[in-house]
């Protein structure tokens, strides 16, 4: 079962690029961790000081042992030099993904290539 990890920091405005830069040999090689599939922390472009957060890990096991081992403490440590504003993060469980353009280039918000869910 996958399991999603999306939401937002809010950081101090001027932080944000140092932040960014500290951290992102870091987000790079978290990705070479078991199961994670993406992991990014984004800058957005209209609310200084908020970066989103963004995982996707095969399977709750995988994104336990990244929360136990050392890129977890280490992401920690670096944005503890920080002053954190607000959090608002949030894991999903999905149990079923499937592309949003069905064969034919269509976008679909539905479910289609399950008959029931």
């Amino acid at each position: 079962m996958t399991v999603l990890i999306n939401g937002t920091v809010d950081f101090r405005a001027e932080d944000t690029a140092e932040i960014m830069q500290k951290t992102a040999d870091l987000m790079a090689r978290t990705r070479d961790q078991k199961g994670c599939r993406h992991y990014v922390w984004s800058l957005d472009p209209a609310v200084p000081g908020r970066v989103y957060v963004h995982e996707n890990w095969e399977s709750v096991e995988d994104l336990a042992a990244h929360l136990q081992g050392h890129f977890y403490t280490d992401m920690l440590a670096i944005l503890g030099n920080y002053e954190m504003l607000g959090t608002d993060i949030l894991k999903y469980r999905v149990d079923l993904a499937e592309p949003v353009y069905d064969e034919t280039g269509t976008p679909r918000a539905d479910f289609f290539s399950q008959s029931e869910v």
